[in-house]
């Protein structure tokens, strides 16, 4: 595949990735899409903390996050430990999908990465959960008061 890939993903508190986007470009406006999706299926936590990437700073997700009351917490330039957890995620995410695949197309990158973020959720116990998966933890909460994402 020539192109270059790009992803963010989207974790809650839980420890559950809700999505990962994945595409040649991720304009502000598939954030956006993306979130008012996860929206209708789980709801609206009341906030979310975003790092100071281009598809995070622009005007739509402002207005977006603005209009349904949700504060945007945006991480200072070069403090990736200010969102620790889906940094980890997405190195964990990098040494364990990304890294280990080739893939032949769009379509084909997308099915992988899917697959590989419903084994996260729904296969891999994690310590910090007392053993259960982030699915089963996640199932305990009705709503997730914090959500992280990152490119």
């Amino acid at each position: 595949m020539p192109e270059k890939l790009y992803q963010y993903s989207i974790a809650v508190d839980t420890n559950e990735c809700l999505a990962i986007e994945v595409d040649t470009s991720l304009p502000e406006r598939r954030v956006v899409g993306v979130l008012e999706r996860l929206a209708e299926l789980r709801g609206l936590p009341r906030s979310v903390t975003v790092d100071k990437g281009s598809e995070f700073t622009g005007k739509a997700l402002d207005v977006w996050a603005y209009g349904r009351g949700l504060q945007l917490h945006f991480i200072q330039a070069g403090k990736p430990q200010q969102n620790a957890y889906i940094e980890s995620f997405n190195g964990k995410f990098r040494d364990e999908c990304l890294n280990e695949h080739w893939f032949i197309s769009m379509r084909h990158a997308r099915q992988v990465i899917e697959e590989s973020r419903q084994e996260y959720n729904g296969e891999r116990p994690h310590s910090s959960l007392g053993y259960l998966t982030p699915k089963q933890f996640a199932q305990s909460f009705l709503t997730a008061d914090v959500v992280s994402i990152s490119d």
